[in-house]
């Protein structure tokens, strides 16, 4: 089990779209928390920064989905929960100076979703089953 201490930071950001490359995170259209109604994509852009002696190490990170009353959203035929799930392992760089954490950037993309209108959401994100942000949102009423 992973000990979130001061080290670890964990920021993340609604977005329409969010890409990684070069090392950077690419964000479009960031920083809302109204939409819809109606069908609307979105993107999660997430910047994890690992504590030096986390490196080398394997996490699991997993994004989950959650309605006003804290239930998982459910969604598709057959109904399952909207989730992303991954594992990573951040390789300490020779030239990085011993202590400093280390980034790590997750884009995830979402793709066409329908949620009901006039209703509250929050993506739940956990660091090896513990809680470690949330980003709230809201769909317009109709």
């Amino acid at each position: 089990m992973t000990n979130f201490d001061k080290d670890w930071h964990v920021t993340a950001l609604l977005c329409d779209a969010a890409q990684v490359a070069e090392g950077k995170l690419y964000v479009l259209g960031g920083g809302w928390a109204l939409c819809g109604p109606g069908t609307f994509v979105h993107a999660l852009a997430i910047k994890l920064q690992v504590p030096w002696d986390q490196a080398n190490r394997r996490h699991k990170f997993e994004a989950v989905l959650l309605d006003e009353d804290s239930k998982p959203v459910l969604l598709g035929e057959p109904a399952s929960e909207v989730r992303m799930e991954t594992e990573f392992e951040v390789g300490r760089p020779p030239s990085h100076p011993s202590g400093t954490g280390l980034n790590l950037r997750i884009a995830v993309n979402f793709g066409p979703m329908g949620l009901p209108p006039g209703r509250g959401y929050a993506w739940r994100m956990s660091l090896d089953g513990q809680s470690v942000e949330r980003v709230s949102f809201r769909t317009r009423s109709t």
